[in-house]
């Protein structure tokens, strides 16, 4: 009797183990985190930010390539969780004509750059420099969550948009196997 009860337990913690990690699950943080994200279709607003070394970048200065926005900062454990996902994302499709902007959501310079640094975060970096929910970016695109991203195509329009890397990573094959 006893091995019957701890084999049920072993199946049952199993199965819990499986639903906890599976594909669902991760489907489920978009539906938790992702659900005031701009929609498919949405023209993406524009907007102009500055680099670390002062520069303005524009998304307009993008039109007529896909670009993914990632939006992070380096005090996010999610984001520095997934950080190493973003960039082998990033070195993958920079040759395929992808570009990408991260948008960070700290306040301390420094900080932001040691991360960019540590992450070797190689695409462009912008921020506002002030607290999240501060931010006039993240009152355009809804960022209620991070880290956060969007694949806008080139024309402008919102192609994604996601809490999940590997949604993103699914997406830029789809979208660089139909070029």
């Amino acid at each position: 009797m006893k091995k019957n009860v701890s084999m049920k337990s072993a199946i049952a913690f199993g199965v819990s183990a499986l639903l906890t990690f599976s594909p669902v699950h991760a489907q489920d943080d978009d539906a938790k985190y992702a659900t005031d994200l701009l929609k498919v279709g949405t023209e993406a607003p524009d907007f102009r930010l500055h680099t670390p070394d002062g520069k303005t970048l524009s998304l307009s200065d993008y039109k007529g390539r896909y670009v993914v926005l990632d939006f992070w900062a380096s005090w996010c454990p999610d984001c520095r969780k997934d950080a190493p996902n973003v960039v082998a994302t990033y070195e993958k499709y920079k040759d395929k004509g992808i570009a990408f902007i991260g948008i960070s959501f700290d306040t301390k310079k420094e900080h932001w750059i040691n991360a960019i640094e540590q992450y070797r975060m190689q695409y462009p970096q912008v921020s506002e420099l002030k607290k999240w929910h501060d931010t006039v970016i993240s009152d355009l695109y809804r960022i209620k969550w991070i880290p956060a991203l969007y694949l806008i195509d080139p024309e402008g329009k919102i192609v994604l948009g996601t809490v999940l890397s590997e949604k993103l990573n699914a997406k830029l094959a789809e979208v660089t196997e139909k070029e």
